[in-house]
């Protein structure tokens, strides 16, 4: 059970909230303050913060503030709740590390959205990556790799153009796609249309095999960052191979039965990490799985705010400003799209 520290110095509200989130089958512990309401997080360690703005003792400012300077509380989603529509209220939340916001007045359904919405991303992500990982692991080891490779080389090869989309949230697969060249991204949409880039691939990445064998419709989509060519290997031919090798067959049935390795527990940390830090962590993550090996220069990459917005989970125009303070502070450059990474040292030990 998921459990919820609300802040709110409304009786009224306060308990209105926590009703339609027990409802829900939330664990929900309230304070009438700011003050209390700092203690409280402590104590709790919730899963989740609830906080109104304007409150007495201490306001929802002071509370983000006082939780972020706490390595056992900055990385606790935080969701500000404001009867307050001006846009520089919402600026300074969401440039302070909140993670989202609800506007009073807001019914049950907006209520439990939002909160669904940001306690599922960690499940978006971990469940997106789960298989990419161990199997790119399973490669390296040489189980199957042989055969794999020899119907990569053997079949179509089909050249994509930037922004080309190599298939939709929805359609069913025919194809097990190996990355020869390009960047490719896989992301969904939520209700409201806003992008979660799930996960990132590149040359020698294999794509869409988890669907193939659970044989369900794609859960995401696969769009093209960067020219790439693919190859496109059958459905029943990669199917034929997976079940006629019992390691590959074992080491598949180990991946769908959510086997998760160190890199997951990277995954679990990022979706708790604070706006900042999650931007220092997706330019490290481009940088590791982009840069070139021979490459000894800074790593330079060109990418839109909004798909980088969408890797990162939060606004545009939050991570523009974040790029202007790191760009302040030395640790990267930038120059059109293009983006240089300075400092990686720093960047990867970023804490707030």
């Amino acid at each position: 059970m998921n459990k919820i520290v609300l802040i709110e110095d409304n009786n009224e509200m306060r308990e209105n909230i926590q009703e339609i989130l027990e409802l829900a089958d939330y664990e929900v512990h309230t304070a009438q303050n700011g003050k209390l309401g700092v203690e409280l997080i402590k104590q709790v360690m919730p899963d989740l913060i609830l906080c109104d703005i304007m409150m007495p003792e201490l306001d929802g400012y002071g509370v983000l503030y006082v939780i972020s300077k706490n390595k056992t509380t900055a990385n606790i989603p935080f969701i500000f709740l404001t009867a307050k529509s001006e846009r520089e209220d919402f600026r300074k939340g969401m440039n302070m590390g909140a993670d989202d916001y609800l506007t009073k007045p807001f019914d049950d359904t907006q209520l439990l959205a939002a909160v669904e919405k940001r306690l599922d991303r960690i499940a978006v992500f971990t469940e997106t990556n789960k298989g990419q990982n161990d199997f790119k692991s399973f490669l390296k080891n040489g189980e199957g790799i042989a055969e794999l490779e020899n119907l990569s080389k053997s079949k179509r090869i089909k050249k994509y153009a930037k922004k080309d989309t190599i298939f939709y949230e929805g359609d069913s697969p025919n194809f097990l796609y190996y990355i020869n060249s390009g960047k490719i991204k896989t992301h969904k949409m939520n209700k409201d249309a806003k992008e979660l880039v799930t996960n990132l691939y590149s040359a020698g990445d294999f794509l869409g095999y988890k669907t193939l064998i659970k044989n369900e419709t794609y859960n995401e989509t696969a769009t093209v960052m960067d020219a790439a060519e693919v190859s496109l290997i059958p459905k029943q031919e990669f199917l034929n191979l997976l079940f006629s090798s019992k390691e590959v067959s074992m080491k598949f049935i180990k991946i769908l039965a959510g086997s998760i390795d160190t890199r997951q527990d990277e995954l679990l940390n990022l979706a708790y990490d604070t706006v900042r830090k999650r931007v220092a962590d997706s330019l490290i993550k481009l940088e590791e799985k982009y840069k070139n090996e021979e490459d000894e220069n800074n790593f330079t990459i060109a990418i839109s705010r909004d798909d980088l917005a969408a890797m990162v989970g939060t606004a545009t125009e939050s991570v523009i400003r974040t790029l202007s303070e790191f760009k302040h502070d030395g640790y990267i450059a930038i120059k059109g799209s293009n983006i240089t990474i300075l400092n990686k040292e720093k960047l990867k030990n970023f804490r707030f």
